[in-house]
This record gives C-alpha cells, sequence and structure tokens, in this order.
C-alpha cells in the first residue's frame, strides 16, 4: 500500500501560496494554508519561533515517492529568499482518506526522528499560558493558530472536546528528549483542569529543516 508524509511548513504571511506554487510544481497535488502567529521572548531562532509575528503554515500531503522531490524543490527556491526564512519538516501519515478513496501505507518509518510536534488544542486567551509552561520545559517557542468549531448543542465532540467557536491551536516543534516534559508541565496547568477544556498531542517530525539562504 502507499505510503504518505505531510509536508508542513513554516513561513512568513503571505509566503504560503509560493511554496505551494513551488510543491504543485514539483508533483505535489496541491497544499493548504492557515495563519498563525509566533509566541517567542528571544531573538534565537528556535523551533517555530521565527521572529515575524505573523506565519503562513502550509500542509502538503505527497507520497512517498513524491517527497524527497518536492522537498527538494521547496529548499531550492527558498534559498532566493532572505536567511532564516522558514522551518520545513515532515510527518508520517499511514492513513489518507479522501472522499470516496481510501489509501494507506504500514510501518514504514525506518529513519530515527529527532523532533517532534506538540500540538494542543485548548480554549482561546490561553495559548500564552500554554507556551510558558512549555518553555519552562525546554521549548524554544511555538506557533499559535486561531479556530472556530461550528458545533451547537448535540453535534458530536471531537477527541471528548466540544467543538465550540473560539479556540486556539498551539503547535510546538521540540526535541524528541524534551517531549516528556514539555508534556508534564502543560498538564499542571489549572486552565486545563476541566474536563474537555483542552486535548494535547504528538508526532513524530522528521526532515527538519531551516529555510533560507545561505549568507
Amino acid at each position: 500500500m502507499t505510503a504518505f508524509s505531510l509536508l508542513v511548513c513554516v513561513v512568513p504571511h503571505d509566503s504560503g501560496e509560493f511554496i505551494t506554487r513551488t510543491a504543485t510544481a514539483a508533483g505535489a497535488g496541491g497544499g493548504t494554508v492557515v495563519m498563525g502567529r509566533n509566541i517567542t521572548s528571544n531573538g534565537l531562532l528556535q523551533a517555530l519561533a521565527l521572529g515575524d509575528t505573523s506565519k503562513d503554515i502550509v500542509y502538503i500531503l505527497v507520497s512517498e515517492e513524491q517527497k524527497q522531490v518536492v522537498l527538494k524543490a521547496i529548499e531550492t527556491a527558498s534559498e532566493t529568499k532572505r536567511r532564516d526564512f522558514g522551518v520545513l519538516f515532515t510527518i508520517d501519515s499511514t492513513y489518507f482518506m479522501k472522499a470516496g478513496v481510501v489509501a494507506g501505507g504500514d510501518d514504514y518509518m525506518a529513519q530515527t526522528m529527532t523532533h517532534q510536534m506538540i500540538t494542543v488544542i485548548a480554549n482561546k486567551g490561553y495559548a500564552d499560558d500554554i507556551m510558558a509552561a512549555a518553555k519552562k520545559a525546554g521549548a524554544g517557542g511555538g506557533t499559535v493558530i486561531n479556530a472556530r468549531g461550528t458545533a451547537k448543542p448535540g453535534d458530536a465532540k471531537f477527541f471528548g472536546m466540544e467543538i465550540v467557536p473560539e479556540k486556539e491551536m498551539l503547535v510546538i516543534l521540540v526535541g524528541a528528549e524534551k517531549v516528556q516534559a514539555v508534556l508534564d508541565s502543560i498538564k499542571t496547568l489549572s486552565c486545563l483542569e476541566k474536563p474537555g477544556s483542552g486535548i494535547a498531542f504528538c508526532c513524530p517530525a522528521g526532515d527538519f529543516t531551516m529555510l533560507g539562504g545561505k549568507e
């Protein structure tokens, strides 16, 4: 069965179309762009904290056969941009569903993952508190994505969490050795004590690459 990878690219706002055009020209079927903002307390380039307030986060699903070609195309095209233009990494996907079509793959994680992507979804207004707790455990920074739900009374829950308006999704990229400490720190927050007030999950992130020119 065909294996897939999710390419995730975080670049300055209004640069998402540049990434998707490059990926499409290299054979990808297309991508999804969402807007986020950074939380960082210093000028060092760490994790997803890249200095600019607004970011475009690009998600592109490719087959394993396409992955290296698309990755190389994005890296090469980004060399024309400023230094520290963005980051690019991949997440293995063993299951892919498209309306009327289901495809997937079995265990194909042959590479050693050095980074993990931690995703926290919580009620709006708590992202800064969550990021502060993550930093105490060694995280460098994160990207916040504002989101809205469409639920009404009686609607299904998502991972046991009511899908209601005004949510924030916080994405933090950390070294694999820091994941447990960051999760343990987040779990202590009072804003996440109430059942259904938030969820957190993590995925291995491969092919971690800093984007931008060499100078």
